[in-house]
């Protein structure tokens, strides 16, 4: 059995409060500076995750910092934070060690953590991007559409998640558009897929003119906020949002029954699973980045494998048949009553066919 370590942080004032109840009554001014003087916390253990060729315990421990703050503080101090948690993952038990949300994002992407600690370290990134890819292709087909026919627009582009989504789907895709806020580092990743691929891509900073064009939007940007809204959607776009915080409006999928919001990011877990912690999702499920730690515990697989700013291509396509050989699934398509398979759309795909425009 391996054991694994998972880092987490609050992405709202309300995360926090639900740990700590007390700070119902605090003005948020005095929340966020007492956030910046806390230790990292020990959140819960994880039990039951089986499969027929391995099995994993782990634990979830908290940096206690926002979003907000993990960007904006100096990254030495948040770094220094990240690294006090894996060490207490350490001694819980860990072997290896996830980085989630923006732990994941600050700094140069897991390589100082790694540096840092004597147990290797990832980001989840590698089966992130294998489980949005997987949903977008699932989508399309249960959709009926041809993803080498389609929009595609990444949002995001820039990230390690993102640029990865970019170069994998330049090998299928005629028609893609990259957003970025820097439009050099976006030229280059442009540039990579021409010389690697032939596909010559649209480049710009600016998404609402691609986002309403898309026919489907891969959207994983490090935006604190919410940044795409329902006036932003063209009619039948199949939208998957691999970010966390969200980069897509609750709006949209209150306002635009016409637009599928897929969830890229999260898959079942094999085994009796239980958390002890609510993070947001039904019982059994976790996000991609969670069951990457945990497929490298399940494995023996004690070494850093997702980490830094260019994830490897290889590794995408090995965590995903590891997450296939250990009955990891895709969660499918997230509705008001839980989660459908995407084999299981029904006569509702037929809003979302291109047929239907």
């Amino acid at each position: 059995m391996g054991n694994f370590g998972f880092i987490i942080h609050p992405l709202c004032i309300s995360d926090f409060s639900r740990k700590f109840p007390l700070a119902q009554k605090l003005p948020e001014k005095f929340i966020k500076k007492l956030m910046e003087k806390l230790p990292p916390v020990k959140v819960s253990r994880i039990t039951g995750i089986k499969s027929e060729t391995g099995s994993a315990e782990g634990c979830f421990v908290a940096v206690p910092l926002l979003p907000e703050q993990m960007l904006g503080l100096p990254t030495e101090l948040v770094i220094d934070k990240i690294l006090k948690a894996c060490k207490l993952a350490r001694d819980m038990g860990a072997q290896v060690v996830g980085l989630g949300a923006f732990t994941s994002v600050v700094g140069d992407k897991g390589l100082s953590i790694a540096r840092g600690i004597d147990i290797p370290v990832t980001t989840g990134n590698s089966y992130t991007v294998a489980t949005a890819l997987e949903a977008v292709r699932r989508a399309c087909q249960a959709t009926g559409r041809a993803l080498e026919d389609a929009q595609i627009v990444i949002v995001g582009a820039n990230g390690s998640i993102g640029s990865t989504c970019a170069r994998i789907l330049s090998r299928e895709a005629r028609f893609m558009t990259l957003v970025s806020r820097d439009t050099e580092r976006l030229e280059n990743l442009a540039a990579e897929i021409m010389r690697e691929t032939g596909l010559a891509v649209h480049t710009t900073n600016r998404p609402e003119g691609p986002l309403k064009r898309a026919d489907i939007v891969i959207t994983v940007s490090s935006s604190v906020d919410t940044i795409i809204f329902p006036e932003h959607l063209k009619k039948g776009a199949i939208v998957c949002d691999v970010a966390r915080p969200r980069d897509v409006s609750a709006q949209v999928a209150k306002t635009r029954k016409d637009v599928l919001i897929i969830e890229g990011g999260v898959v079942k877990v094999p085994g009796d699973v239980n958390f002890n912690f609510n993070f947001g999702l039904p019982p059994g499920m976790c996000y991609a980045c969670m069951a990457e730690t945990m497929i490298l515990a399940m494995e023996g697989r004690f070494e850093n494998f997702s980490i830094g700013s260019r994830l490897e291509m290889e590794k995408v396509n090995e965590i995903w048949k590891l997450g296939e050989k250990h009955g990891f699934t895709l969660a499918g398509i997230r509705g008001p009553e839980g989660f459908t398979a995407y084999s299981q759309l029904g006569r509702n795909a037929a809003k979302y066919s291109p047929k239907a425009r």
